[in-house]
């Protein structure tokens, strides 16, 4: 009789995407033979955990917390633990714990290569992640065991009608039902109702938005005029707030629109897109539209509030991000990128360091060779197919990253062994 892959292992789940996920992932280890305990730290976690014996809910204080989770981690003979995003407060911690005694640390984050795949990885993301002290010749080196032909999985637009809506419930559980949980705090500036009312306010006009986006999408493509892309985050991810130079959105927009009258030609134009779940709490429309007019440059920048990024792409000449992942669809594309923070694929191969303002008269195209072999390498090991949100990205995910959870090797040891499960082939969907 075969031995389940998870006897023996006792996971121990943290805070996950909103929504079911994280659920049916415990599920299917303990289905492996695993042992599957959630942290629950309010009542939007208790919501989405179905497993009431498997239940734990935290009700201390931040101060509390490395205590009672050395405790858990003692009580339990915790062997793995789970978590989405690796800098929240609580999450580092249980980071620096689980090094400290020789546990496996599991990261889930939204894909380097979205919006249809999703980022696994042990010991950190980001710029924690063990791809920024990989060369590009060492991946090169470790694609020569896998089909440089194989077809890999398709792009596809994401789940983030979905993400929205489970974000706004969350919250609501959050708002609402939270009485047992007094000693929460959430780990962004914003209160628990500002969230929900965010949230909330986003669901609702999304039609509008649609509609604005559009709009602003044609007046840019049908303007005639070569133009360049600026490429925002949300001002509260990790991403900008622990691996970035600035201290706030409005930093960045003040370099790059200062940069861009100095050096872009007098005919070129400035796109500042916006991030698709932007949701109001920074007001960068109004931030882009001062500073533009205090450089003399309003008339040649224009905004457009999320979408789809491929439409603007096509035609762009440059882009500029924070750390953005999609830089990734700009070199992609071969159109030079220029980024400022710490990310996964801002390599000397492929990354502008010049001045912005030279960058934006002239600036060097990347090498798209070197890059094509770096997306393949992310393809071949922490990309997984599928998504968080909707129903058919969490089926499409669960079918291959419960196994590599159960691997004694993470994706990038897994290529180099030659022991990593082949790539599932997705059919393109419209």
């Amino acid at each position: 009789m075969t031995t389940a892959p998870g006897k023996g292992r006792v996971f121990l789940f943290l805070q996950g995407p909103h929504g079911p996920f994280f659920d049916a992932l415990g599920a299917m280890l303990r289905r492996a033979g695993a042992q599957v305990w959630r942290v629950g730290f309010n009542a939007g976690d208790a919501a989405f955990w179905s497993d009431g014996a498997g239940y734990l809910p935290f009700r201390g204080t931040a101060d509390d917390w490395p205590a009672h989770l050395a405790a858990l981690l003692d009580a339990k003979r915790v062997t793995d633990i789970v978590l989405y995003g690796d800098t929240r407060p609580v999450h580092a911690a249980a980071v620096a714990a689980a090094r400290a005694r020789g546990l496996t640390v599991h990261v889930f984050e939204e894909g380097y290569l979205r919006p249809w795949w999703v980022t696994y990885e042990r010991g950190g993301s980001n710029g924690n992640s063990r791809l920024m002290q990989m060369s590009v010749s060492e991946m090169e080196a470790a694609l020569a065991l896998s089909d440089p032909d194989a077809p890999l999985p398709p792009a596809h637009w994401g789940d983030t009608r979905q993400h929205v809506f489970y974000g706004a419930l969350y919250h609501f559980f959050v708002l609402f039902r939270n009485g047992a949980y007094r000693g929460f705090r959430p780990h962004r500036a914003l209160d628990v109702g500002q969230e929900f009312r965010l949230y909330l306010k986003r669901l609702l006009t999304m039609p509008v938005l649609r509609a604005e986006r559009a709009l602003a999408t044609w007046r840019v493509r049908n303007g005639g005029f070569p133009y360049h892309l600026v490429l925002l985050q949300l001002e509260h991810d990790s991403a900008f707030q622990r691996h970035s130079p600035f201290a706030s959105m409005a930093e960045f927009l003040e370099l790059t629109l200062s940069s861009f009258a100095r050096g872009a030609p007098p005919h070129h134009h400035l796109v500042v897109k916006d991030h698709p779940l932007e949701d109001g709490r920074v007001p960068v429309r109004r931030l882009m539209r001062r500073i533009a007019r205090d450089h003399g440059i309003l008339d040649r920048v224009h905004y457009v509030r999320g979408g789809k990024l491929a439409q603007l792409l096509s035609e762009a000449r440059s882009a500029v991000t924070v750390n953005s992942t999609a830089g990734q669809q700009v070199l992609w594309r071969g159109i030079p990128l220029r980024c400022f923070g710490r990310a996964v694929y801002a390599k000397p191969e492929f990354v502008s360091d010049q001045p912005l303002p030279e960058f934006f008269r002239q600036a060097r195209r990347p090498d798209l060779r070197a890059y094509r072999e770096f997306r393949r390498y992310l393809l071949e090991t922490s990309q997984v197919p599928g998504g968080f949100y909707s129903a058919r990205g969490r089926r499409q995910l669960l079918r291959q990253v419960a196994d590599m959870m159960l691997s004694p090797q993470d994706p990038y040891d897994a290529l180099k062994a030659g022991t990593a499960a082949p790539r599932q082939q997705l059919r393109a969907v419209t």
